[in-house]
């Protein structure tokens, strides 16, 4: 026997709140589990439209938490999630985004037992904020049902009265923006780059290639997490919509997204499809070759916009060196440089019939990584100063006293300023004490000038084989 329910009646407490968007709280709006759609564990699949149905039906068979939200959440309490983050310590805070603010949390077995000690990140919905329950619900319903190795886990999410949050895995280094644009780190390598992108790429196509396609509709660099080892996972799902099926060409919507890299034709024309998402990629794909965010209102007038400046230079592969990322010191494959250009040109592409698909763009990504034609990375070279005779003390080398003047002399080349040494002598000297230092003993340290210099690589390699 098979009765109509209420999503309200599924999930009760979700609906305390009034939301403006759609109106949930109306008892006649009823969801539908869709009996032709499957996920991998075997049930029907709760579609995002589902919720939002007036007139479907689910069956009393379906009406368990597994099948309609997923068989591997977890419900957690608000004191529970208390507990985890030290009452939400300001310690623990990792950031806010337009959901609401993100806290750090650990979970072992005695909070919630089968669950492995693990750290978390635990998202409180802000009610006052751009999002909403709605968004809330879309990633229960979405994330409780689909599971990927580039896509965030959601662990679980808690309701009690007004208190709407979300329970991920942790991320260790957080989002790609501040890995990539953050002044205060050391630039990400080209390798790390492309395995990033790789990984990004490959959460889009398993979205696209769902029996019911999801669209993700706000790719962007803040919204790609990486763990200890920069493997890439989509997060925020809370603006996904399904993707047409069947015959339709697009779905209609009100335009959502991140401005700079949201496509075209959709900020236009609301007409939502896959290649909207593969725009977005391909803007994320400009922002790992150059090194520059979407929009920078610090740049000039001309450069401000990203993918205007540099879409003249995309076309043209004689013009590589001027939009890769100065900090990369040329050490990437300019054959595979040159191809992710030629695929950034066509994710960008104005015309949205001729962008490739994202199961495409992996298998141009994907060979890119094997390319062997990287330049030796910028060579570190340690200016040894010591006496061969003394040995260490406390981490370093001791000296003869009467020795130590003269060594210092060796190795402080800035001191060569006073006595009106010209820059050009200065450089000749500096690079013979680099060699002397380094014959006179290899083995022990006494203190030293590090150089990080391409040149001097080159012009002293031959001299410590």
């Amino acid at each position: 026997m098979a009765f109509k329910i209420t999503l309200k009646t599924i999930i009760p407490s979700c609906f305390k709140v009034k939301i403006d968007v759609l109106p949930l709280e109306d008892k006649n709006n009823i969801v539908q589990v869709s009996k032709n759609s499957n996920t991998n564990c075997g049930h029907s699949r709760l579609t995002l439209s589902d919720i939002s149905d007036p007139e479907s039906s689910l069956s009393i068979s379906d009406l368990s938490s597994n099948a309609v939200i997923g068989s591997n959440l977890h419900i957690f309490t608000h004191s529970e999630l208390k507990v985890m983050t030290s009452n939400f310590s300001s310690s623990n805070f990792l950031g806010e985004g337009g959901f609401g603010p993100v806290h750090k949390g650990f979970i072992d077995d005695k909070i919630k037992p089968g669950l492995k000690a693990q750290p978390v990140a635990v998202k409180l919905l802000d009610l006052e904020g751009s999002q909403g329950h709605l968004e809330w619900l879309t990633e229960v319903v979405l994330l409780g049902q689909l599971r990927h190795p580039n896509l965030v886990k959601l662990i679980g999410y808690c309701w009690e009265d007004e208190q709407r949050l979300l329970v991920y895995e942790y991320m260790a280094r957080g989002n790609l923006e501040n890995q990539l644009f953050r002044r205060c780190s050391s630039s990400l390598p080209w390798l790390t780059r492309l395995n990033i992108a790789v990984d990004a790429a490959k959460g889009l196509a398993f979205l696209h290639g769902e029996e019911k396609p999801v669209i993700y509709r706000d790719f962007k660099a803040s919204n790609i997490l990486l763990d200890s080892d920069y493997t890439a996972k989509l997060s925020d799902f809370g603006l996904a919509k399904d993707g047409p099926e069947g015959s339709d060409t697009h779905v209609t919507t009100r335009v959502m997204g991140t401005y700079g890299y949201a496509a075209p034709e959709y900020m236009m024309t609301g007409y939502l499809t896959s290649k909207s998402d593969v725009y977005s990629f391909g803007v994320v794909l400009l922002e790992l070759l150059t090194g520059r965010q979407v929009i920078d209102k610090k740049r000039p007038s001309r450069e401000q916009n990203l993918v205007e400046w540099a879409r003249p230079f995309l076309k043209d592969s004689h013009k590589l060196d001027r939009i890769m990322d100065p900090r990369l010191e040329g050490q990437y494959s300019t054959q595979g440089a040159k191809k992710v250009v030629a695929l950034t040109y066509q994710c960008l592409s104005q015309q949205p019939k001729s962008r490739p698909t994202m199961t495409n763009v992996v298998k141009i990504l994907e060979p890119i990584l094997d390319l062997k034609d990287i330049p030796i990375g910028p060579f570190v070279y340690v200016v040894p100063s010591f006496d061969c005779k003394s040995g260490l003390n406390n981490g370093g080398l001791e000296k003869k006293k009467g020795e130590e003047k003269e060594e210092e002399n060796k190795v402080n080349i800035s001191d060569q300023d006073e006595r009106g040494i010209s820059a050009g002598e200065k450089k000749e000297n500096g690079c013979r004490q680099c060699r002397l230092g380094h014959m006179k003993q290899k083995n022990q340290l006494k203190s030293a000038i590090v150089y990080s210099d391409t040149h001097l690589y080159g012009t002293l390699r031959h001299e410590f084989r």
